[in-house]
Order: C-alpha cells, then structure tokens, then sequence
C-alpha cells in the first residue's frame, strides 16, 4: 500500500514539474515577446516567404522556425500568439471559477430555494451545445478579446457550479461545520471561514483544467476568423493560414498546432497532478 502511495506521489510530482516547467517557460515567453521575439509580427517581406525552419536544408538564420507564405516570422507570430492565448487562459479562467464556484457555494451550503434556482440554471445551460453556443454569442457580442472572455465565463460556470456544489454539499455534513454555527458563527462566515477553505483545492484543479478549455476555445473561435483582428497572431489562425499551404510549408501548421497540444496537455497534466497531490487519501 504504501508502495503504490509513494509511486502516486511520484507519479504526481513528474506531472507537476514537467507541465509546470512548460506552462512558465510559455507564459515567460509570450510575457517577454515584444522583447524577445526576432522580428515584428506584422511584416512582410515576398522575398523570404516559406522559408525553412533553422534544421531543414535552405533555411536563413534569420528566421529559426522559419516564415510562412508572405514572409512573416513564425517564431515572433508564435510567441505574439501565445500573449493572446494566456490572456484569455488566465482571465477568463479566473472569472468562470470566481463566478461558478460561489453559486456552487451557494447552492451546495444554503440548499432550498438557492440550490433549486442554480440546480435549474445548470441544466437549462448545459442543454446548448458549448461550442455552437460561443460562436453564436461572438457573433452577437462581435469579434474581440473581451467577447471571447465574455463567451468562456457564460459557457463553462456550469462546470464550477456543479461540482463545488456538490463539494459543499458534503463539507456542510461534516461535523466542523455544525461545531462552528452551534459556536455562534454566522451561515455566511460559516460558509467562508470554513467550507471554503476545504472546498479550495478542488477550486484550484478546475481552474487549470478550464484555462486549457479556454485555450482551445480562443484557437477554435480564431481558426474561423471569429476571435481578436487578423492583423494579429493567434495559434488558431496560424494553424489556419497554414492549412493551405501543407504541402509547401507544413511547418507554418506544424508549430503552433504542436505549441497549443503541449500547453493543453500541460494544463490537463497540472491539474491531475494537482489532484492527485490534494487527495486527502494520499496525505
């Protein structure tokens, strides 16, 4: 038994550190990508388009990952792109969780009338398919950051909601919770002084798992020219552009669409090391 404890630690420990190492060594890129990127993201040179990347035989040294069919660099377009991917990832992240998890609260703790108006909003939401949902509300709302964030936090509060719900419904069983309100706390500072707190890691690991739901949310919306302004890179849209031009440069697709699979899987990674590192059975 405590063989196999110790293997789930193990286990858990290599996720943490291999998908954590690639999400801050990804997020310190695309924070320092007006410093560090090689060339502007925007220009055009006819000369140097489809140029390899630094392995393949013709490349220029000036552009490591190589440029696509109007001479733009792909490294400075993957590193600008990612700036949009972990804005979204972090700020609609946060919202959805804030907003989920203290209607959960809400409904798992206080029950009656509050647990069967949220229990109603859950089930009335999820009934839309998620995907078509957010393209009909950026089509609403218009192309944007702020509507690709709106989208997200609209769409995913259901996943927040359900399952801290039903978090605090068993914290709010235990014995800690009646010791506080028999002690004098009031349900409300009940609420946030004790359940919370408990409720907390599980928060957490949702949090990760939905900012990589939101990184693919933003790819998808800007694969079909429905997130920010084209002029600027997104993974999405460099994983369209590229999808034209396979055969001539497969690299202009290769790399962002090899980019958003690494930080997808990173975040997946981080949040079921996550868990398996919060889980009260292992401590």
């Amino acid at each position: 038994m405590l063989d196999g404890r110790s293997r789930v630690r193990r286990r858990a420990g290599l996720r943490l550190w291999l998908s954590g190492g690639w999400l801050m060594l990804a997020a310190g890129a695309a924070l320092l990508a007006p410093w560090i990127a090689p060339h502007d993201p925007l220009a055009q040179d006819l000369f140097a388009g489809r140029m390899p990347p630094f392995w393949v035989q013709g490349a220029d040294p000036l552009y490591w990952l190589g440029t696509d069919s109007l001479g733009r660099d792909v490294l400075s377009r993957l590193l600008h792109g990612a700036r949009v991917a972990f804005a979204v990832a972090l700020v609609a992240g946060l919202a959805t969780a804030v907003l989920g998890a203290a209607l959960g609260l809400l409904a798992g703790f206080y029950r009656g009338w509050v647990d069967m108006v949220v229990s109603r909003f859950i089930d009335i939401w999820m009934a839309f398919p998620p995907v078509l949902f957010a393209i009909l509300l950026i089509a609403v709302m218009g192309p944007g950051l702020t509507s690709i964030i709106i989208a997200i936090v609209i769409i995913d509060w259901t996943r927040f909601a359900r399952v801290v719900r039903a978090e605090a419904m068993g914290q709010g069983a235990m014995d800690y919770v009646a010791s506080a309100q028999v002690a004098g706390r009031g349900r409300f500072s009940t609420l946030l002084v004790e359940i919370l707190p408990n409720v907390l890691p599980t928060i957490v690991v949702l949090l990760t798992l939905e900012m990589g739901i939101a990184v693919i949310v933003e790819a998808i919306l800007s694969f079909v020219n429905l997130s920010i302004s084209t002029d600027q890179p997104t993974w999405g849209g460099m994983i369209a552009e590229g999808r034209t031009s396979i055969h001539q440069a497969w690299w202009v697709l290769v790399v962002p669409l090899v980019a958003l699979f690494l930080t997808v899987l990173s975040f997946s990674q981080l949040g079921e090391g996550l868990k398996d590192r919060f889980d009260p059975v292992l401590r």
